[in-house]
């Protein structure tokens, strides 16, 4: 599978690509002046990631690919998918999108205080989920407003949002997603599953395929499937990807795996989907002028 594009290869895959400060790779050149702010642009942006929630009736699925960059020659890899288990009792995922000093924040303030002996609501501590959207949402307000007028002198701001998921004891599964004011929303059968980031790739196949009686086993392929076309159409976006399926009611995580680079499965998956598209388009009926 894909490795880590070198400059010349993003530049020229993606010569059209405005990077949210007026100027665009290869359309406008760029100078040394504007430079450096694109670089703290592109780490800054929400779509430089791509995470996917899905809830079934059954079960969830959640994914997360491992790459992020602060310009065309600085890559690197991060796992942005988090779980908080305690089996018989909880299970929590959360993938994280956006600025990842902001996101890592959040997660680190997320954990320092389950693990604080004291009477403040944690995510260990709270009896739905619904309150650990609101925990989550909290730590990302409070980690705005430390940063948010440091950020401002460098013309940048607070970006960071995540999906939320899983089952607490007692209560059915559930999915959130939250947005960088704080804010939350979650899914329900009209809507089935959250994408963060790239998500216009991914999307068609999942608005086809994923409904809430989907099985597990067709709704792990159409996320991972969401994946390939999403790398295969954006550079930004890349390998390892990290899965978890959980089960509704089992209280623990008995499925997780990652794909790295070259992975049989994915490679296979990726392989019959790419014949299959070509197959079903030659049986589409001809245009009759």
């Amino acid at each position: 599978m894909m490795g880590a594009p070198g400059a010349a290869e993003l530049v020229s895959s993606r010569r059209a690509l405005t990077l949210g400060v007026g100027c665009s790779i290869g359309d406008h050149g760029g100078t040394l002046s504007n430079l450096g702010q694109v670089r703290r642009n592109v780490e800054e942006s929400d779509g430089m990631t791509y995470c996917v929630g899905v809830l079934l009736k059954e079960a969830m699925v959640f994914a997360s690919d491992s790459r992020t960059h602060a310009g065309v020659d600085n890559f690197a890899q991060f796992c942005k998918m988090t779980v908080f288990e305690r089996p018989g009792d909880r299970v929590v995922v959360l993938l994280s999108s956006g600025n990842l000093a902001g996101t890592q924040a959040v997660i680190s303030v997320l954990k320092q205080r389950g693990d604080a002996k004291d009477a403040v609501p944690n995510i260990w501590t709270v009896r739905t989920m619904f309150d650990v959207a609101v925990v989550v949402s909290d730590a990302m307000r409070d980690i705005e407003r430390r940063d948010a007028k440091h950020l401002e002198s460098s013309a940048l701001t607070f970006n960071a949002s995540f999906i939320i998921g899983g089952q607490i004891k007692g209560e059915p599964l559930r999915l959130f997603r939250t947005f960088a004011e704080g804010n939350f929303i979650e899914a329900g059968p009209d809507t089935p599953f959250f994408q963060t980031g790239e998500a216009k790739y991914g999307k068609p196949i999942m608005d086809r395929v994923i409904t809430p009686t989907t099985s597990l086993t067709d709704a792990t392929k159409c996320v991972l499937v969401s994946f390939d076309s999403t790398m295969r159409s954006n550079l930004s976006v890349g390998m390892p990807i990290d899965l978890v399926c959980y089960e509704r009611d089992s209280l623990k995580l008995s499925m997780r795996r990652r794909f790295e680079s070259g992975d049989p499965y994915f490679t296979a998956l990726s392989k019959e989907w790419s014949e299959g598209v070509r197959a079903a388009f030659k049986l589409l009926p001809t245009l009759q002028w």
